[in-house]
């Protein structure tokens, strides 16, 4: 992408005004979308965005610049514009530049580029089809299917020159089931660190169908009750409650600047001692997974909270520089427009020891929220009010009639304490996640969770 002595001298004009450190960031990436409603291929786009970023530090500070010119004179120019931030003397020498070696986890069998586009249009009609057909209330089905295939490169002041290619592919499918005075949705997205193999593995009519469903039984449902109840949130993409209201208070983002509700309880019981959550960048093909981050470090399995227990933030570069804590390879960023911020990978809730009917069978009379939807949170607080998508009663024990317009109320540290059983049933679901960095792909996932109380709003 560019060479070791234009890296070199950029990196020295960047230190030129007393910086501590200086990087460079380069990419090359090729984005395809294909979008689908009304029976008809409504985009079908594909392109490349190429372009550097160049990031230096002074003290606690951070200065970014980028630009989609890699030429060296314009290298040097960004460089030179980041470097006026301070004005001193150069101390730091660019070190001589070692080749970063690392594990690829991650094993792509088919490109995506390889495949013709007629090959994409039939998959995804299937998924109309499937869906359509499911019942007549299914009055619109959209689907895209988007493809990124990146190549990065980052180079730093401290010698490190590391490459890495990375490939995602994702299918996002929505079901609107209508009675002709009221609409509901069901919406799948499954998605992978992967090629054009990840879409052979899926069964279309199946993903079209289960969206159908959830539509047209939400449509069909009452409404949910109002009041404090236990609540049993299933595995998968019920792991956004924890995402949003609990994984990103974990980044040094918010961490470092005592935004943070967990600030300062490193080592604390901030949970109950069935929840263990996990934030790993190095399961093989996830969504949210990766070789390196973007600042170059291996990714790797970091315990967050362990048996209840703080075990560890989420930290980028500057996050370590201003807390003291050790990276973990989680510094991401969205594309070269953006600086690198600590960010989650795949976030997770382990499994515990029970089943989910085990679950359910606790509970004489609440929620069953088998598919959780979208929400907003307060950082600085983790106060949080989640949509349930897909919802039903529980009574006696037993899952019960459907019910719709249920949201969850609550706190993210509070709802911590209150989860007292753990289902077995591990599964991921994927996302974008959006902070100071830009979107990138994350999995959020648990196994089902049983929360003894929290506020249900419901109509009834």
């Amino acid at each position: 992408m560019i060479t070791k002595q234009v890296a070199e001298r950029v990196l020295d004009k960047a230190l030129s005004n007393g910086a501590e450190f200086a990087e460079i960031f380069v990419e090359n990436t090729y984005n395809s979308l294909i979008s689908f409603n009304d029976n008809k291929t409504k985009q079908c786009l594909a392109g490349n965005d190429f372009g550097a970023g160049i990031r230096v530090f002074y003290g606690h500070t951070a200065i970014y610049g980028f630009t989609n010119d890699v030429s060296e004179a314009t290298l040097l120019k960004v460089a030179a514009a980041v470097s006026k931030a301070a004005k001193g003397k150069s101390k730091v020498k660019v070190q001589d530049f070692t080749k970063l070696e690392f594990e690829n986890k991650h094993e792509i069998k088919i490109p995506n580029n390889t495949v013709a586009k007629s090959d994409k249009i039939d998959f995804i009609k299937r998924i109309n089809k499937a869906a359509r057909d499911y019942n007549d209330q299914i009055v619109q089905v959209h689907i895209s299917l988007t493809e990124k295939m990146q190549d990065v490169l980052i180079v730093n002041s401290e010698g490190l020159w590391a490459e890495d290619s990375r490939n995602y592919s994702r299918v996002y499918a929505s079901s609107l089931a209508s009675n002709g005075k009221e609409i509901q949705t069901g919406t799948e997205g499954p998605g992978g660190f992967a090629g054009y193999e990840f879409f052979q593995n899926i069964d279309p009519e199946e993903l079209g169908s289960k969206t159908a469903k959830i539509a047209v039984t939400m449509l069909n449902a009452d409404y949910a009750p109002s009041g404090k109840f236990p609540v049993v949130i299933d595995n998968g993409f019920g792991g956004v409650i924890f995402h949003e209201a609990c994984g990103h208070a974990l980044e040094t983002t918010s961490v470092a600047k005592n935004a943070s509700v967990f600030a300062g309880k490193m080592g604390e019981k901030i949970a109950n001692s069935v929840v263990t959550a996990i934030d790993d960048g190095t399961i093989p093909n996830q969504w949210g997974s990766e070789n390196i981050d973007d600042e170059g470090m291996p990714t790797q399995k970091t315990v967050l909270i362990e048996n209840g227990i703080l075990k560890s933030y989420i930290v980028d570069k500057m996050g370590s520089l201003k807390t003291g804590y050790k990276r973990t390879g989680s510094g991401r960023r969205q594309s070269y427009r953006f600086a690198p911020a600590s960010r989650m990978r795949n976030t997770y809730i382990a499994p515990g020891k029970h089943k989910l009917k085990d679950l359910i069978a606790d509970v004489d009379y609440g929620i069953y929220a088998a598919k959780m939807g979208g929400g907003s949170v307060m950082p600085g607080t983790g106060n949080f009010n989640f949509a349930v998508s897909e919802g039903y009663l529980i009574r006696n024990g037993k899952i019960a009639e459907p019910v719709r317009g249920a949201t969850l109320i609550g706190n993210g540290a509070e709802a911590l304490l209150k989860i007292s059983k753990v289902a077995d049933n591990l599964a991921m679901a994927q996302g974008m996640c959006g902070s100071v960095s830009g979107s990138v792909p994350t999995n959020v996932g648990q196994a089902a969770i049983l929360i003894d109380e929290i506020v249900v709003g419901g109509r009834k």
